[in-house]
């Protein structure tokens, strides 16, 4: 028990990168801290992190050590829940990294704290490229393509882009029948914060044929680095907006927006759960693994 009291001190200094912030969280003194991570670096023989005035960062022995600590409390977690006499609701925090479009998928989350009460969301919405495992997320929810082979994933679901603008709009300067015709209208325009280059409206010919001279030529009247206000201004008829289906279903539906130029709108998305392939699923994580693939896209998701 000793030894798992010092890997406790380890994780909770390696995850907030700070002796201060750990001893706060265990309630003890920071120097507690910087005592029992010595001792813990003298029994193993290594060095765990990097000290200097501002700040402590982990050694590449201390990342891998993390890893395995993190593996060693989530196996204690499920042990637990299987060993004991009636099984236990599911419960503790889960941090989870969103990208900032993922404030549409709040109905979703809002959902999964109705029906897990007992597991605290710590949400991080942002569209940076976060480090699942430095950062001490439990799982991230991610557009594209999984390139790093220490994650989990497990597919959400897929989106495609929509055109769109409202009546109102379309009423005063004509509707769009090619993609050419975009360079005479308003167009609201995203651009992804990482980069700060605009996104690229996936627009082809009708053939099926991409071309990025369509994206070369289109305007914009508003510029945005997230969706929200993009869909605010096209419902208040400022322009044409490039947005994922599920953004804009209920003001298609409700009458709110119109859709344009379907025909030419070649490309979607697909939403990934990734995890650290490391780490066994503790009950918190599992369950929300598997509410989030059954419900995020499901036909009557609200999103």
């Amino acid at each position: 028990m000793e030894n798992l009291g010092a890997l406790n001190v380890f994780v909770q200094a390696a995850e907030t990168r700070s002796f201060t912030a750990a001893g706060r969280q265990l309630g003890i003194s920071s120097s507690a801290v910087g005592k029992a991570i010595a001792r813990l670096e003298q029994r193993l023989g290594v060095r765990l992190f990097h000290r200097s005035t501002r700040a402590v960062t982990l050694t590449p022995e201390g990342s891998l050590f993390l890893e395995r600590c993190r593996r060693i409390f989530c196996e204690i977690e499920a042990a637990e829940l299987e060993l004991s006499k009636t099984r236990a609701e599911p419960r503790g925090v889960l941090r989870v990294s969103l990208p900032l479009v993922g404030m549409l998928l709040m109905p979703t989350l809002i959902a999964f704290m109705r029906e897990w009460p007992a597991i605290q969301l710590d949400l991080d919405f942002t569209d940076r490229l976060t480090d699942v495992i430095e950062e001490g997320f439990d799982a991230v929810i991610r557009t594209g393509e999984v390139s790093d082979s220490r994650l989990m994933t497990r597919k959400l679901g897929a989106f495609r882009y929509k055109l769109v603008g409202a009546p109102a709009y379309f009423a005063e300067h004509g509707t769009p029948k090619t993609p050419a015709d975009l360079a005479t209208h308003r167009c609201l325009r995203h651009r992804y914060p990482s980069t700060g280059k605009l996104e690229d409206w996936p627009l082809g010919d009708e053939l099926g044929e991409t071309s990025g001279a369509h994206t070369a030529e289109i305007p914009a009247a508003a510029i945005s680095n997230t969706i929200e206000p993009l869909l605010d201004m096209a419902k208040a008829g400022l322009g044409i907006a490039c947005l994922p289906d599920f953004a804009v279903r209920d003001a298609i539906s409700q009458g709110a927006l119109v859709s344009v130029l379907e025909k030419f709108v070649r490309h979607g998305g697909t939403f990934r759960i990734l995890w650290p392939s490391s780490r066994h699923l503790s009950p918190k994580l599992r369950v929300f693994v598997d509410f989030m693939a059954e419900n995020l896209f499901s036909e009557g998701a609200r999103l």
